[in-house]
Order: C-alpha cells, then structure tokens, then sequence
C-alpha cells in the first residue's frame, strides 16, 4: 500500500496548479533515448509497449487523459470514466486504491 502514496501525491499535485514542481512517481527511470521531454513517450511509440508510458502520470502515453484531453470521449463513451477526478476509472487511484497501473516490460 506505501508504494502507492507517491503515486497518489503525484495525481493530486497534477491539479494543484503547482509551477515547474517535479512529480512524485513509482515509475522506473526511462534512459533517454525513449523518453521526450517532461517524461512523455517518444512521437510513434507502439500502444501497449514499455516505451509507450507517460512518466509524469505513471500510465500508458496512449491512455492519457492528462496530456491528450482529445481521448476523453472515447473513456466517456465505454463508461470508463471518473466525473469526481476527472480521469479513466481504470485509472483513478482515489477510488480505486488498490488499481496497479505496471508500465510493461522491455523487449528483448
């Protein structure tokens, strides 16, 4: 349960209006080369991948809300979304505590 703590204050300081404060996160340092800035996946990372996680939000590039308001009425539209917190249910960790969001392994 403690290693969702930092990832909770992450999500809450996201809203917070905060400037340039760095985000607390469980997700495991990305080298460089699979990384654009801010912790983003690189432009064409394959869905679904290891290089396809939003480090700043700690879930998948593809399925962030946060950074792409444009997939909001896709989550609406399947019932996966969480008016409270503004975000996917399968990714609200303030209703769902024990949700684990695991950015996928490298390949090879």
């Amino acid at each position: 349960m403690k290693r969702f703590i930092p990832l909770f204050l992450a999500l809450v300081a996201c809203g917070s209006g905060a400037p340039d404060a760095p985000p607390a996160t469980t997700a495991p340092a990305q080298p460089a080369a699979k990384v654009a800035s801010g912790g983003h996946a690189t432009p064409g990372a394959e869905p679904g991948s290891h290089g396809d996680w939003c480090g700043e939000h700690a879930v998948p590039e593809s399925q962030c809300t946060r950074c792409n308001s444009a997939l909001v009425p896709a989550f609406q539209a399947t019932g996966d979304w969480c008016p409270e917190h503004g975000l996917p249910e399968s990714q609200c960790l303030q209703c769902n505590p024990d949700l684990k969001i695991e950015r996928p392994p490298k390949e090879g």
